[in-house]
């Protein structure tokens, strides 16, 4: 897991990248990354978590509002799925979330 604090926003912390391994996958080790990430940012007076994928990704969509994440608003959507068009380049659209701590 890459995760860190915002340097601009001192209150808000990113999930920038969770990678399991294939033979490790559904055994809640996401989970308790991600939980134990919160826990962490969180006592560093952090109110809210950030993450970004792909919309094409709905395994890791379904993740993350199953933790608690919402759908920030975009400028369009793919698949019924809000999105921020260009958002890693040209035709780069990005799904970006928010959790409240």
């Amino acid at each position: 897991m890459i995760g860190f604090i915002s340097q601009s926003y001192v209150d808000e912390a990113y999930i920038h990248f969770v990678g399991i391994h294939p033979d490790y996958r559904e055994k809640g080790i996401g989970r308790k990354l991600y939980l134990a990430f919160f826990e962490k940012v969180a006592k560093k007076g952090c109110k809210a978590v950030h993450s970004v994928t792909s919309p094409v990704n709905k395994v890791s969509i379904n993740f993350h509002t199953r933790m608690g994440f919402q759908i920030e608003k975009g400028d369009s959507d793919v698949d019924g799925i809000l999105v921020h068009t260009n958002y890693d380049g040209p035709s780069q659209a990005r799904v970006l979330f928010i959790r409240k701590l």
